[in-house]
């Protein structure tokens, strides 16, 4: 029993084997901590490896996604205890007339098990809606996805009605039509064009961003 075979379970989309092998190593005593960071989230962080490398694709990554949060929701009680989990809150959704979820999802799923609490609001989603969620969770970040031309405008409105209404939001964009010189000039603090650049992205920003 090794916290190396948590981690290949997850590269191999085993959910119930990572349920059983999450469960034995906290049986065992192990640190509910260590498992997320050096079993689950090292899994995570090879998941975006392979994906760079061409090795991994999208349905590989939605798999290991599934597979790492089925062992985070087996720690997360223990987890929050000492709120050593939550990184920060993040809402997420695809943005007015957008009916693309894919990769909105995959984000929320790699961004949850990274540690992040992620308030999902789904698709076509209008800007008060998003304005209001951040509020009720006081969330410190918003991450906004298009897949098409035609709502890039939307996201635009949400985001400048978003930094209007609290200029401490981050706020970070992405989807198949939107690139780094549009996210720069609708003032979005951030713009990754993959999964696991999101997270990369959303760790540095948290480091920076004091949570409530």
């Amino acid at each position: 029993m090794s916290l190396d075979e948590v981690y290949e379970a997850v590269l191999n989309f085993e959910e119930d084997t990572v349920k059983d092998l999450v469960q034995k190593e906290l049986d065992n005593g192990t640190d509910p901590k260590t498992i997320l960071d050096e079993a689950l989230i090292v899994a995570l962080d090879e998941v975006g490896q392979c994906f760079s490398e061409g090795t991994m694709f999208v349905p590989d990554m939605l798999m290991a996604a599934e597979t790492m949060k089925v062992g985070v929701d087996c720690l997360r009680p223990l987890l929050m205890k000492d709120k050593t989990e939550n990184k920060g809150t993040a809402v997420i959704a695809s943005v007015k007339g957008d009916m693309h979820d894919i990769g909105k999802n995959l984000v929320a799923m790699m961004l949850e098990g990274a540690g992040f609490k992620i308030i999902d609001l789904g698709v076509d989603v209008d800007t008060n809606t998003i304005l209001d969620s951040t509020r009720e969770h006081k969330a410190g970040f918003v991450l906004l996805s298009a897949l098409l031309t035609t709502t890039m405008l939307a996201m635009k409105d949400t985001v400048e009605c978003l930094k209007q209404a609290d200029p401490q939001l981050k706020i970070l964009v992405g989807g198949a039509p939107v690139h780094q010189e549009f996210a720069d000039t609708i003032g979005a603090d951030g713009y990754s064009d993959d999964a696991p650049g999101a997270v990369t992205l959303m760790r540095v920003l948290a480091t920076d961003t004091p949570q409530p």
